[in-house]
Order: structure tokens, then sequence, then C-alpha cells
């Protein structure tokens, strides 16, 4: 073999390496570059008394992806949690939270939907989503016993009485006797109507008393005239 053919089999194979290389090395950064399903997570956490479920992209590329969240029972989805949400990933991370008062021990299906790229991305994230054994806990930061802002019926200043005070309110009868004052006579002392009539009649005070006067008067008159004629007669007699 020639100098010339062996310079030129070993340029040809040379040139066959270098493309193979780069071949691989495209192969591999268009790899990296695509949008797989290791490249989200999802954990439920607490925001205050609060659920949320917090789903992060580490996506490289920026691909954008809906992402969709379903609470599932016995395998099948029970409701979806929201709206789906669209997310732009880094390698850093993006996260996107779903408000869900979740329940300890629930189960949640994360779903990852990317139409760009060479391999369309469109699959749940495995495993599926458990929410820890113990529940967010309540808010305690309001104080308790606030007053509520519905007016009541009673006015305001005043207090309506209890039942029993109610009940035990005194007659009027008795009210009557206990706002008297002491030594004033009170109304179960005083005559009555049909005490002073009698009283006034014993005493010649009565509505008959006119009439009484007035027989007495003729009674005088009468005895008077008696008297006078008697004594004019005895008088013609002795002449």
């Amino acid at each position: 073999m020639s100098l010339s053919r062996r310079i030129a089999a070993r340029s040809v194979r040379m040139l066959g390496v270098t493309a193979a290389s780069a071949a691989l090395a495209f192969s591999a950064s268009g790899t990296a570059l695509a949008c797989e399903i290791g490249d989200f997570s999802a954990t439920a956490a607490c925001d205050g008394a609060k659920g949320v479920i917090t789903v992060t992209d580490k996506d490289p590329s920026h691909t954008a992806a809906e992402i969709s969240v379903f609470l599932e029972n016995n395998g099948a989805d029970l409701r979806q949690v929201g709206e789906a949400v669209t997310v732009k990933g880094s390698k850093k991370g993006v996260t996107v939270s779903f408000a869900e008062e979740w329940e300890p021990g629930a189960i949640y299906r994360v779903h990852v939907r990317a139409l760009e790229g060479k391999k369309p991305l469109n699959t749940d994230i495995s495993p599926n989503l458990t929410t820890p054994a113990k529940a967010c806990a309540a808010d305690t930061s309001k104080p308790t016993g606030t007053p509520s802002s519905t007016p009541s019926s009673t006015p305001s200043g005043t207090t309506a009485p209890p039942a029993e005070t109610a009940t035990a309110l005194p007659s009027p009868s008795d009210s009557a006797s206990d706002d008297a004052a002491p030594g004033a006579p009170s109304a179960s002392n005083a005559p009555s109507a049909a005490v002073q009539e009698s009283n006034l009649a014993e005493t010649g005070a009565s509505s008959n008393t006119g009439l009484i006067v007035g027989v007495a008067a003729a009674l005088v008159v009468v005895g008077g005239g008696a008297v006078f004629f008697g004594m004019r007669r005895r008088g013609a007699s002795h002449r």
C-alpha cells in the first residue's frame, strides 16, 4: 500500500471517530435538556393552620409543563384539587402550590403534562403522594371569648332579668305595703265607706239628719202652741 493510500485511510477513520463522538455528545446534551418526570416532586405540608400541596419542577430545559392534582379513593380520582397550573422549571427548582385541607394519610395523584420537545411528557409522579399522619394544627392566635358582631335583642346598657328573678317578683299588694313609709297608715287601716256611714248614723250626721231636725222643729212649734192656748183658757176662766 502506498503512502498516500495509508494517509487517506487514516484520515477517514479519524473523521468517522469525530463524527461518532459528536453524535454521542449531541445525543447526551439533548437527553439532559429534555423534560423528564424525574425533574418533578410533590410534598404535602402546612401553611400555618391551612394545608397545602407543593409541586417542585427542576427541569433545566425550562419546558412549560401543566401540573394537575387529584385526590384518590381506592385507586380512582375522587376530585381535582383546584385548577391545573402551568410552570416552567429551572435547575434550582420552581414550585407551585395547591391549597388543600388534606386529611392525615390521604393519597393524591400528581399529573405532569408537557407537550414541548421530541418526547412529550404526559404521566404521573410516581409513587403517589401520601400526606403526613398528623393534620395541621388549629390556629390559636385569635383570642377566645370574642363577642359576636350580631346585635342582641337586649338594648345596650341594660341587663335582662334572670328567669329566677322574674318568677320571684313581689305581688302588687306586697309592693304597696313595702313601699309605704313607716308610721303612715296603710290602706287596710283606713275606714271603709260602709263603716263611715254607720258612724255617721250613730252620731246623727247621716243623710237623714235634716228630716229629723224638721220633725223636731214641728213638734216644738206644736207644743208651744198648745201651751199658749192652754194659758189663755186658764186666764179666761179666772175672770
